[in-house]
């Protein structure tokens, strides 16, 4: 290759790898080469459907690139979702089930192939993935967090193998998460969904910012209070367990509640970093996590 013709570009970068791929093919190679064979070719069918193409299929691997982050979420969910039927139309032994990641990168290379940290990234991302499941990095989240009706699970930052810096990983949540409009759903014993919005903690470490974090989580127990066929307790009921070490499914039984809200703010300057959790008050299960860096 010369130099002219390697092309610089930002793409969304999709890498998806099968897990278990070795035992499966210890196992039965003809088989497991049958499945990937036919699964490979569902989702190139989708890839290119989306607008996509695929750079490298080689062993268990898979590389694809996209001009939009949207169009590669998208055709991830849906690859993921196809797989999932197929799946279970064989033996749990024999299910072949990918883990796949997404990011928005500078890349280097031509029509054949792609190479940079860009790639590097989405293929760290994939193997922190779920099996079935997807990942994407922060970059890719801020393309498609307002655009798409899904929720992230915030994963922190994540030391991976070559990359110099820590990447802010999210997992992409497409069967638990749920809005507040979805919790009956999951509702315990059958009634209408209920939260507590516990107290925010000031990490500021200036206790005159106390007013920011209760003006916070008395926003949000507004916001909620609006929605239709949600039970929220109310912030003089919750505001008791201020500054006090509570576990949530103490506050679920006191209050009677599904689901409890907790997060932290932290105020520097004119920036804000706001944390949020919602968790299940029966199990203790974090069901739904997010931050927010604004100004």
């Amino acid at each position: 290759m010369t130099q002219e013709e390697f092309q610089r570009r930002l793409v969304a970068i999709l890498s998806a790898d099968v897990v278990g791929y070795s035992k499966l093919m210890s196992d039965d190679e003809e088989a497991t080469v049958r499945t990937i064979t036919g699964y490979r070719e569902l989702m190139t069918s989708i890839i290119q459907k989306k607008s996509g193409r695929v750079v490298d299929a080689v062993g268990d691997n898979l590389l694809a690139e996209f001009y939009s982050v949207v169009d590669a979420l998208r055709c991830a969910i849906e690859v993921q979702s196809e797989l999932k039927k197929r799946n279970a139309e064989l033996p749990d032994h024999r299910q072949m089930e990918f883990r796949m990641g997404i990011n928005l990168g500078d890349v280097i290379g031509n029509d054949k192939t792609i190479y940079g940290d860009g790639v590097n990234i989405a293929a760290r991302l994939e193997s922190l993935a779920d099996p079935g499941g997807i990942c994407i990095s922060h970059s890719a989240h801020d393309q498609v967090v307002d655009r798409l009706n899904l929720n992230f699970e915030y994963l922190g930052e994540q030391e991976v193998k070559n990359i110099a810096r820590p990447v802010r990983v999210y997992r992409v949540v497409t069967g638990s998460g749920r809005s507040p409009t979805q919790l009956s759903e999951d509702t315990p014993k059958g009634g209408e969904p209920s939260i507590a919005v516990l107290p925010f903690d000031n990490l500021s470490g200036d206790p005159s910012q106390d007013y920011f974090s209760d003006g916070m989580t008395e926003e949000i127990i507004n916001g909620l209070a609006k929605i239709p066929n949600l039970t929220v307790i109310a912030g003089n009921s919750t505001f008791i367990y201020k500054g006090k070490p509570v576990k949530v499914q103490e506050v679920g039984r006191e209050l009677g509640v599904g689901f409890v809200l907790e997060g932290s703010v932290r105020k520097s300057g004119t920036r804000v970093r706001i944390t949020a959790q919602l968790i299940a008050a029966e199990t203790g299960h974090h069901l739904w996590s997010e931050r927010w860096d604004r100004e």
